[in-house]
């Protein structure tokens, strides 16, 4: 089964204001190639950028039946998947635990319809924003990678660092034109 690597990220300028700017990237990668992608919108939020990334992220796959592998530095996002809050949203009638209804509703339900289609996924929290040349910083995000999901090099480490770095400059190009 083909292995298929999305990086996804969403970034908000003036969020909580009624003039924001958002955006969103992602980064397909599969056999050595790589597909930017990136958009944005006005009066928006943070979290909807991120979960716009990943939206049109899995919007943009050719297959389903692949092996996918998100990385995202959105907590929103792999907590939901990890601790599989979409199965109580769901059951209690898209409410979260405090009764309120689900944020972002409209986008977790076209996600959660395209998740399902892909044949084997995974989602890794990435740290954002992590500066490769501060070496303790590096240490200590890559050791809480390891505690997460497993040993990984240096080098491979160094990578993930990068492409969240190009799948930020991406949704903040997808911001840019909406800025005023």
């Amino acid at each position: 089964m083909t292995t298929v690597n999305l990086y996804t990220d969403g970034a908000c300028s003036g969020n909580q204001s009624a003039t924001n700017a958002g955006g969103w990237g992602a980064i397909l990668e599969s056999g050595g190639k790589t597909k930017d992608l990136c958009g944005g919108e006005a009066n928006t939020t943070n979290n909807r950028m991120e979960l716009t990334g990943l939206l049109e992220g899995l919007r943009a796959l050719k297959r389903m039946n692949i092996t996918l592998n998100v990385y995202s530095d959105s907590a929103y996002i792999v907590n939901c998947f990890h601790q599989k809050w979409y199965v109580n949203w769901q059951r209690n009638g898209w409410k979260n635990s405090k009764k309120d209804p689900v944020e972002n509703r409209d986008l977790w339900e076209a996600i959660l319809d395209l998740a399902d289609q892909v044949a084997d996924i995974h989602f890794f929290k990435v740290k954002g924003h992590l500066d490769i040349n501060k070496a303790a910083d590096v240490r200590k995000w890559k050791a809480k990678f390891e505690k997460a999901y497993g040993p990984i090099s240096d080098q491979a480490f160094a990578y993930l660092t990068e492409m969240n770095h190009r799948v930020d400059a991406l949704a903040n190009e997808g911001m840019a034109p909406h800025k005023k």
